[in-house]
């Protein structure tokens, strides 16, 4: 899928991305939901995203998307914000704060992790209604986006994200207990 270019494109495609994302969680059984995830170590040489052993299980993939999609809402109810990624972090530090997610998290149950994620998601969908074409799309607009424009962080923590975590959670489906 392209890049949304316009508030109508991102709108549009904000609900599909979700929705493709909850099918995948859907297709896996309910032993998959919960138990931990291992890929091969084959597989991992292959794929030296960090992200393919950060993630024990659906859970961790679901704060994950959900706390990013909390640092964006941050930003757009505080428009003001001079940062998107909170102190200490960097955009070369970032990891560790993924790594601090999953260990807040480390309490949350499966359906709260799923509760949480679902109400991100209205909040977004409901911030997005909100703002106009030009808040979306044009850049140097808040202090927080740099150099870039809401509507690309809209796509960065959600319809991007959705991706990343549907194609994800669908190889280990196919491919459970990946000793392959």
């Amino acid at each position: 899928m392209a890049r949304p270019k316009t508030k109508a494109e991102l709108q549009a495609e904000l609900p599909k991305a979700y929705e493709r994302l909850q099918q995948a969680i859907s297709n896996l059984s309910e032993e998959q939901r919960v138990e931990e995830i291992v890929f091969s170590e084959a597989f991992l040489l292959k794929h030296k995203e960090v992200h393919w052993t950060r993630d024990k299980n659906l859970r961790d993939i679901l704060i994950h998307l959900y706390e990013w999609q909390l640092l964006l809402l941050h930003c757009l109810e505080n428009l003001e914000a001079d940062r998107f990624l909170p102190e200490p972090y960097n955009w070369r530090t970032y990891g560790q704060m993924n790594d601090a997610f999953v260990t807040k998290h480390q309490h949350t149950t499966l359906s709260e992790a799923s509760e949480l994620l679902e109400a991100s998601h209205r909040r977004i969908e409901d911030q997005l209604q909100r703002m106009s074409e030009e808040e979306l799309f044009e850049k140097w607009r808040f202090r927080w986006a740099g150099h870039s424009h809401a509507a690309s962080y809209f796509t960065a923590n959600t319809i991007s994200h959705y991706e990343w975590a549907r194609k994800k959670i669908t190889y280990y489906r196919k491919h459970p207990h990946s000793g392959i």
